[in-house]
């Protein structure tokens, strides 16, 4: 067995949350083949003000668009591992504070969404998705989720009789009505199958996905590659003023689902997608 302490645990969150959010060279360079893509006149002067804001975010520092979101975690953990000293969820909503506090990002977390809308004040709790996997390895993924893509976001149980081009229907009636309220170019997260509870997670963690990596079934990877095709050509463009790069990706994960029921779930992300990794 490996033992990992819940202070390495704390301090690994609280140092993975601080570099996804300094660390915005990936989204330059997305930002930049995207300009290379776009052929619409005030598509390109948008996509120019994107990258330049996340270049002065990243020289000073500071967060490349106000709202710091949800801390969302995809935490793969070992079958081999103990955690001592303290519990996993504890132990990262530490590292979340401390970070969100250390860094003055936006704390947006309220206690209760119905009765007591007030702010927790340190963007505690997190959203923390444990997977269970062989072996001794703990991985965390951190994933700042705005509210703005996340409130475009959709969930719809379709019936199999509608399949694969209902799903597809599905997707391109999200995005097409979203149009700029979710921030575009977007990246997308698709789930297929599972149940209620769990068609959403798959979704999101489409977005979890390095960039460039595709579904590593044949048949999914051409979905992506389809889907990605049809919602560029819907001419929403960048931050919505026309053009071909609504989206800069879209990602699917699927799973087993009952033969009555075909899940689906489309987890849109603005432009601003951060996600960071950490191994203990």
């Amino acid at each position: 067995m490996r033992r990992i302490s819940a202070s390495e645990i704390e301090e690994a969150a609280r140092k993975l949350v601080r570099a996804t959010f300094s660390n915005l060279s990936v989204l330059e360079e997305r930002y930049k083949l995207a300009l290379r893509l776009e052929e619409s006149e005030l598509g390109r002067e948008a996509l120019s003000i994107l990258l330049e804001n996340a270049r002065i975010a990243g020289e000073r520092g500071i967060p490349v668009c106000q709202d710091t979101g949800v801390a969302v975690f995809y935490v793969r953990l070992g079958q081999e591992v103990v955690v001592e000293g303290g519990g996993l969820v504890e132990a990262i909503n530490r590292g979340v504070a401390r970070a969100y506090s250390e860094a003055y990002l936006r704390k947006s977390i309220v206690s209760d969404p119905l009765y007591d809308r007030r702010n927790t004040g340190d963007n505690t709790p997190a959203i923390i998705h444990v997977e269970p996997i062989p072996g001794s390895e703990l991985r965390m993924g951190f994933m700042p989720k705005g509210a703005g893509a996340e409130n475009m976001s959709r969930v719809k149980m379709l019936k199999p009789a509608d399949g694969l081009e209902g799903l597809k229907r599905f997707v391109l009636e999200v995005v097409e009505r979203a149009g700029a309220n979710a921030c575009p170019p977007l990246v997308i997260g698709v789930g297929v199958g599972g149940t209620l509870d769990t068609v959403g997670w798959l979704a999101k963690k489409a977005l979890f996905r390095e960039w460039g990596r595709r579904h590593p079934d044949e048949r999914y990877a051409r979905l992506e590659e389809e889907l990605l095709e049809e919602v560029n050509a819907l001419g929403i463009g960048p931050q919505g003023f026309g053009g071909r790069l609504t989206a800069l990706d879209v990602r699917i994960e699927h799973a087993p689902c009952h033969m009555a029921s075909l899940p689906a779930a489309v987890n849109l992300n603005c432009h601003v997608h951060r996600v960071g990794w950490i191994s203990l």
